[in-house]
């Protein structure tokens, strides 16, 4: 295969441009394995599909371009960035004085001009005037095509920036937009470095209302004391206390995350204004979506529960699973999390059925085939090492360790904590294995055991830790390897 190649929607969306056997279409590319086999091959992939909207095909070509290990733009991070105004406003915070030079500039003949729009190709734009803000924005957010636009008020501000189908091009910047990649295509692709660190105060982002949060007050509690013994200041702030981030060195997220909501743009803007933190956006990113996690596993070689992921609801897609799989099957949307987005099919008719639903959620489904156990592992990894090891046991009556049809404590089933020492060698390690491909930080892996073979069900990138639960063999220990574990990358440069 070829070291760099142009991810479209379809091939006829490149026929205006030159033909080229490095063009190749998204579902290909999403579904071929030769695409993840490349023997350690660096390959560089330019994604041009027409919407990088989240759970798209543009969105999953990305994502999993990262777990193949290609060097992908945009990336994942640069999608999901440009898709929260706050977010990449505050990123081009420093800009905004380039950005009225050059609007000035721009209307010095055109008094009454109150918006400006200009398109960026590859950090490229049409009017000189625009060529240093344009290839200061694509530095921050690489994406192909950009489209800018200023408006005035007191001053002239960056009011927003937004991807570009190359398919919406006229003719003058279908010329542009393929000299431009002609150029980028030699660039050297980077990623930019951290941040300086400071000294440390902890910032513990909670939210009181939730339902089933990581860590229950008295968990937190522990924490909060085990910190002060340690030295090291900690308050908790809300979902409203974003701007409070740049007075903590550091930041422990104990709410659910997702990237749709407030806990990934706390984490984003602690991680940009150098602070350390747990869980990082790049842990948040890869944790949360079950098909990335599926094929970095598949790639490294790690034993997970057989699977497979589809697009549509077709009779041979319908045909394929039953050949594949016996039912039951069991579906997920590929961000769930505490079961959530997890069904379970026992007849084609079920399937097709619950697969519509889902496919109007996301372009794919993950599907799995129905092992059920008496309990999951969930060990828990701190810095690459083994934390705690738990066993948690199906909710009563129900094939899932969370029943959402029940309420107060009988929601999930009972569990088991265990000395690392009792737990079989061959889960501690695939549980590391697994961890260490997604980062150093705080990570809790479910494992079923089959036939005396660990299977990994999923890495939480913010697993739960409670009081008397996974705490309790190690008691305030837990506790204090966490906080000193924010001390030692502080030490390492984050």
């Amino acid at each position: 295969m070829k070291d760099f190649i142009v991810l479209v929607d379809q091939i006829k969306d490149w026929q205006v441009y030159h033909p080229s056997e490095h063009i190749i279409a998204a579902k290909n590319y999403l579904f071929d394995t030769r695409f993840g086999n490349e023997n350690n091959r660096i390959t560089r992939v330019l994604n041009l599909c027409k919407s990088y909207k989240y759970l798209s095909d543009g969105y999953y070509c990305s994502l999993l371009a990262e777990a193949r290990g290609h060097r992908v733009i945009p990336s994942i991070k640069t999608l999901n960035d440009l898709s929260k105004k706050r977010l990449y406003l505050y990123d081009l915070d420093d800009l905004q004085e380039v950005a009225e030079q050059a609007a000035n500039k721009f209307t010095q003949n055109a008094s009454g001009l109150k918006s400006i729009a200009f398109r960026t190709y590859f950090g490229h734009a049409k009017d000189p005037l625009f060529k240093g803000l344009s290839r200061h924005i694509f530095d921050q957010f690489p994406c192909p095509i950009l489209e800018v636009r200023l408006t005035q008020k007191k001053i002239w501000r960056i009011e927003s920036v937004v991807p570009v189908p190359f398919t919406d091009l006229n003719e003058a910047e279908e010329e542009l937009f393929g000299k431009s990649l002609e150029k980028y295509s030699t660039r050297i692709w980077r990623l930019p470095g951290p941040k300086k660190n400071y000294q440390f105060d902890l910032a513990i982002l909670v939210n009181p209302e939730e339902e089933l949060p990581p860590s229950d007050e008295m968990a937190l509690k522990k924490f909060e004391r085990v910190c002060a013994e340690e030295g090291i200041y900690s308050e908790r702030l809300g979902r409203k206390d974003i701007t409070k981030l740049n007075e903590f060195d550091g930041l422990f997220i104990r709410e659910t995350t997702t990237i749709k909501n407030h806990t990934y743009a706390f984490s984003h803007r602690a991680f940009q204004e150098g602070l350390v933190v747990i869980d990082d956006p790049n842990s948040i990113l890869k944790c949360t979506n079950k098909v990335f996690m599926y094929n970095l596993m598949e790639k490294h070689g790690i034993s997970q529960l057989p699977s497979v992921f589809v697009s549509d609801h077709s009779e041979d897609t319908l045909q394929m699973l039953e050949d594949k799989f016996s039912y039951p099957l069991v579906l997920k949307i590929p961000d769930g999390s505490f079961s959530i987005g997890v069904k379970k099919a026992k007849d084609r008719e079920e399937l097709k059925l619950l697969l519509a639903d889902f496919l109007k959620k996301s372009a794919l489904v993950l599907i799995q085939k129905f092992l059920p156990t008496d309990f999951d592992w969930r060990i828990g990894v701190l810095e690459g090492q083994a934390l705690y090891a738990c066993k948690y046991y199906m909710s009563r009556g129900h094939w899932q360790i969370y029943d959402h049809g029940k309420s107060g404590d009988d929601v999930s089933g009972d569990s088991d904590t265990l000395e690392l020492s009792d737990v079989p060698k061959n889960i501690l390690d695939t549980a590391v294995k697994v961890s260490s491909l997604v980062g150093t930080g705080l990570y809790g892996v479910d494992i079923k055991v089959i036939d005396d073979i660990p299977m990994v069900v999923e890495v939480n990138d913010n697993p739960s830790i409670d009081s008397g639960v996974e705490d309790l063999i190690l008691g305030d220990e837990l506790y204090r390897k966490i906080a000193r574990a924010f001390l030692n990358k502080q030490k390492e440069g984050r």
